[in-house]
Order: C-alpha cells, then sequence, then structure tokens
C-alpha cells in the first residue's frame, strides 16, 4: 500500500472522504497570514490545487478535515481566551507530510491552549513534503530532511518572534506542538536551528528559529531500520526541553520513535519527560476516548509549568 493510502486511511479511520473546498479557511474572526513575501523557497508542482475534505467516519465523536497539495503555506493565529501568560505554541498537524490533519491535530488544539492563556498559531506548511523514500514495509530507509516543511517552520517561529510585541508573546517562550510527522518537524526544527535551510529574504530572518520549548505527541520518523536516531535530527545540549509521548500499541509510529529521541536527549543533558501508555494507538488527537493517553493535555500543561512557560495558577 502506498504511504498516501496508509495515512489517509489511519486519519479516516477508512471512511469515505467528501471534498469541500478548494482552500483551507480558519473559522470567522481569523485570518492566514502568508508566510512568505512571494513565491516560497525551493518551491515544486503539486499534484493538483489544494483541497479540503472531511471524512465521514468521526474521531472522538467528530469527523476529521483534511488538507492537501498546499503550495502556499500560512499561518493562523488564534489569540489566548482570558489571561494572557505570554507563551505561544506553533501547531505543526501530522499526516505522512502527505496531507495535513487541519483540525484532529490542528484548529482542536487551538481550543484547548487558547483557553489556558497561550497563543496558538496554527501552521498549514507544504505537503507534499516526504522526507523519505520508502520501503514496502512503510519503514524509512533513506532518511532525508523535509525541507519544505521545515523552511515553513522556520520562518514561522521567526515571523511569530518579529511580531511578539505585536502579538502580546514573550519571543522567550515560543514553542512547538507536532503530531506523528508533525512530531518528527518538533524534531527537525528543535535540533536544526543553527542551519539555514532558505536564503534570508528579509529583517523577518534575523530572527531566531529555535523553539524555546518543544512538545512531540506520537512522533515517527525519530528511528532508523537499526534502533538508532535519525541523523537528521543532531540533537545537542542546545535542544530545547522536550515533553514526548506516545502509546506502546502504536503501530503505525512505533514506541521506539520516541524512546530513541529520549534517550538521545538524556545523553546530551536535555531536559526531557516522555509518557509512555500501553494504550492508544496513533492519531488521536485531543479528542476524548475510553484510553487513559487521552487525558494528556493535562500532563503537557504540568510540564509547561515546570519548566516556567506558563504560571501555575493556569491549570
Amino acid at each position: 500500500m502506498k504511504l498516501s493510502a496508509v495515512v489517509l486511511c489511519l486519519l479516516v479511520a477508512c471512511g469515505s472522504l467528501h471534498a469541500e473546498s478548494k482552500v483551507w479557511q480558519p473559522a470567522a474572526g481569523y485570518t492566514q497570514i502568508p508566510l512568505w513575501p512571494g513565491t516560497p523557497p525551493d518551491a515544486r508542482p503539486m499534484p493538483g490545487p489544494e483541497e479540503t475534505w472531511t471524512s465521514d467516519k468521526p474521531i472522538g465523536g467528530k469527523p476529521v478535515t483534511g488538507v492537501k497539495n498546499v503550495s502556499l503555506p500560512t499561518m493562523t493565529v488564534y489569540a489566548p481566551q482570558g489571561k494572557n501568560t505570554g507563551a505561544a505554541v506553533v501547531v505543526f498537524p501530522g499526516g505522512g507530510f502527505e496531507i495535513l490533519a487541519i483540525d484532529l491535530e490542528g484548529t482542536d488544539v487551538c481550543d484547548w491552549l487558547t483557553h489556558k492563556g497561550v497563543t496558538c498559531v496554527l501552521l498549514k506548511y507544504r505537503v507534499p513534503s516526504i522526507p523519505y523514500r520508502w520501503q514496502c514495509d512503510c519503514r524509512p530507509h533513506n532518511l532525508e530532511l523535509s525541507v519544505p516543511a521545515l523552511q515553513d517552520a522556520q520562518r514561522a517561529l521567526r515571523l511569530v518572534r518579529s511580531r511578539a510585541a505585536e502579538w502580546h508573546i514573550d519571543p522567550h517562550k515560543v514553542g512547538v506542538l507536532g503530531f506523528s510527522a508533525g512530531g518528527y518537524l518538533v524534531a527537525e526544527v528543535s535540533t536544526n536551528f543553527k542551519r539555514r535551510v532558505y536564503a534570508p529574504i528579509d529583517a523577518v530572518d534575523k530572527e531566531s528559529s529555535r523553539p524555546d520549548f518543544a512538545l512531540a505527541i506520537y512522533p515517527g520518523h525519530l528511528a532508523t531500520d537499526r534502533n538508532t536516531l535519525n541523523p537528521n535530527v543532531p540533537v545537542s545540549r542546545d535542544t530545547p526541553p522536550t515533553f514526548l509521548l506516545q502509546a506502546e500499541d502504536d503501530h503505525v509510529d512505533g514506541v521506539n520513535q520516541a524512546q530513541v529521541y529520549y534517550e538521545a536527549l538524556k545523553n546530551a543533558d536535555v531536559p526531557v519527560e516522555m509518557h509512555l501508555y500501553a494504550h492508544g494507538g496513533h492519531a488521536f488527537g485531543l479528542r476524548p476516548t475510553a484510553d487513559p493517553i487521552t487525558r494528556w493535555p493535562a500532563l503537557a500543561e504540568a510540564w509547561m509549568e515546570t519548566i516556567g512557560m506558563i504560571p501555575a495558577t493556569q491549570r
């Protein structure tokens, strides 16, 4: 089975898809902000125009909305509700670098974070942006950077810092959170911030692209076939504090993905917290199920408190 078919089947639990519109739009009152002033760097032809679709089989009682063929990346800023903590999180939805689970692993996250006083920045990064050639058993064989997606992630972090005063954000409290392939993008941007993957284009690119903290939820692509760390995520002592979460029965991105990254972070003396659960599978986002793992947002809030990103009174 092709990777795109695997990803689509997993995200919509093998339900059928219904195309709704060509370009994804946020809810009324929110505006997408282009990442690039012109054509994005290393622009590539897409298989077709951008398209939004919805599954007819829900996850956690709600349908799943996805986006494919994103050639013009954007970010949408969701302001905190109530007291503003000054913290901000850039969110990377998953989808195998082929599609974006834009609500399950995107807008749902912003609903949670903004209620906790955190500014949420939803990144609609370029897909397809596949970093691997895949074997028939869907394990990474030839490891590469997901260059277009990483370019978009670095640019988003710089844009957030460049507009921190306008958006009432502390530029030293800008984190990233991603799911599955987005979790791998979290690791990429956390470890490659000294590496420019595109030529500077304006004053925004003078800002740092290093996250101040990072959360990778059921991340993939971090372990090689030999169960060693993917060399494209060069962990160092400067890698930001990291929160990891995965289920042991995740048959898409095995538990070794988080474990290998955890060991590398520990060996580099990077503050890291990892939570492994027996059950939960893959691609559950924040939607409640019978499995205890779906209560993970409370653990993430507590962790953000312990590293000083949000005050304890916010939980």
